[in-house]
């Protein structure tokens, strides 16, 4: 793999202020910042709130993210350290080596009260193990809502973190991801999902 610098020019196109930061006093920043992993680079960010955005810099679909969470947060974005991205690179680090189970970094999570609902049912499903689109629905109360608990999972901004890699098809299959099915399966393997099949 090619060396990439700390914080690539075209990142910083992406995230920028979509207004002068210095034209509304209230406004929040989400501070982001580029980390490298076995799977790819990631863009990270995070509010005083904790890590508000985790994604695949190369996903279609980062753009259009990004821009969400600024709508989200009513913020701007620009590169920098921050606390909880410090506290996100440990975590990562120790969870790609096969040391940690269990991410303790604060999340700034928002989305409608279905998606959030969605995401909180993700981060019930243990280590190693996998569970169906339709049993996540039945989780959330809402058993023949499969394709909208699909879209929820695309709509994650906070890969890894919020493992929607951990939710495969019914058949065992792995079905979409949108940091690609290899890096879905590479994260399974790192986690010793066995099978792929549902606990």
């Amino acid at each position: 793999m090619l060396p990439v610098p700390p914080f690539p020019d075209i990142m910083y196109r992406a995230v920028a202020f979509g207004e002068s930061p210095g034209g509304a006093s209230t406004m929040e920043v989400i501070t982001v910042d580029w980390i490298e992993s076995p799977v790819g680079p990631l863009l990270a960010g995070a509010v005083g709130e904790g890590v508000c955005l985790l994604e695949f810099v190369d996903r279609r679909a980062i753009k259009r993210q990004i821009e969400t969470m600024k709508r989200r947060f009513k913020a701007g974005a620009a590169p920098g350290q921050h606390r909880h991205l410090a506290t996100l690179r440990r975590e990562l680090s120790a969870y790609f080596a096969g040391g940690l189970r269990r991410f303790t970094v604060p999340l700034a999570v928002r989305g409608t009260e279905f998606q959030v609902k969605v995401w909180e049912a993700l981060r019930r499903i243990p280590h190693g193990q996998t569970r169906s689109y339709a049993t996540v629905a039945g989780e959330v109360g809402r058993p023949s809502a499969v394709r909208a608990v699909a879209r929820a999972n695309g709509d994650n901004r906070i890969a890894i973190i919020i493992p929607c890699h951990r939710v495969i098809g019914s058949d065992g299959s792995l079905t979409g991801y949108g940091g690609g099915l290899w890096r879905k399966e590479r994260l399974l393997e790192i986690e010793g999902a066995r099978g792929l099949l549902f606990a």
